[in-house]
């Protein structure tokens, strides 16, 4: 147990300290039928980070949607990958991470330093506004990050689909019907509602300091230009006030979702 609380310490801290991101990257984007994949939970910076290993005590939800209907992804607490699913479907697999809450401390200036990071003005100004600016940032934070995977050939209108997190980022293509060049649009929402001047962020894990970037527009959508193949990485944060008796002035929520394009 003391182990265990001190990852979950460092993992929430180190999280939003460095303003860290948190994704879902499989042992391979496209798997055959009947084979087993392997559910890798990542934070760091620009698509290269450390392994999360599996906390029971942390998980919110773990989930596979595909032909067959949801069900749960298993694992071993402790272990990497966090989690083990069987093809059972050929299609598109959309995989699905959403944590509990975790809380974090952060210094004045590291705090506004993440905020501007995020893109999140609207609690920047708050801030100063209630003239907290120069306070430390109180905060509590939870995970949704989801991951599209492909097994052979791909049904008439397959594609991403809502899982149901607090918030989340949903593919409106589906990107292995994509060939680069095109143009992905992406649908933001918060409490299944569309999430509107969210700071959202895609790049490429081959040259992941080449960042393209929208505001989400009143619908909840930003669309990318796709200008290479291979592994891509998309995500926001949303941040509001945190409700009352969290020990916390804010509550944010961060979305992820990673998929590849082949050609």
């Amino acid at each position: 147990m003391f182990r265990f609380l001190v990852l979950a310490t460092f993992l929430a801290a180190s999280a939003s300290l460095g303003a860290h991101d948190f994704w879902i990257e499989p042992t391979g984007f496209m798997a055959d039928l009947g084979r087993v994949v392997g559910v890798k939970l990542r934070v760091g910076q620009d698509f290269h980070g450390d392994p999360v290993p599996r906390q029971d005590e942390l998980i919110g939800d773990f989930v596979v949607v595909d032909a067959s209907g949801r069900r749960q992804i298993v694992g071993r607490d402790g272990s990497d990958p966090a989690g083990l699913l069987r093809v059972t479907s050929p299609g598109l697999m959309v995989i699905g991470y959403h944590s509990r809450p975790s809380a974090v401390t952060l210094p004045a200036d590291k705090f506004t330093a993440y905020l501007k990071e995020e893109g999140l003005d609207t609690v920047i100004d708050a801030r100063a506004r209630g003239e907290a600016s120069q306070r430390e940032g109180r905060e509590i934070f939870s995970r949704a990050a989801k991951s599209l995977v492909r097994s052979g050939a791909m049904a008439a209108g397959a594609g991403d689909r809502t899982l149901g997190f607090p918030i989340e980022l949903v593919a409106e293509r589906n990107p292995y019907q994509m060939k680069t060049g095109e143009t992905l649009p992406v649908r933001l929402t918060y409490r299944n509602a569309p999430l509107a001047g969210a700071l959202v962020v895609a790049f490429n894990q081959r040259h992941p300091y080449h960042k393209l970037s929208a505001r989400s527009d009143r619908d909840g959508r930003a669309s990318f230009a796709i200008d290479e193949p291979g592994p891509w990485l998309v995500k926001a944060v949303h941040m509001v006030p945190a409700p009352a008796g969290s020990n916390a002035d804010w509550e944010s929520f961060w979305a992820s979702l990673t998929f590849e394009i082949s050609v």
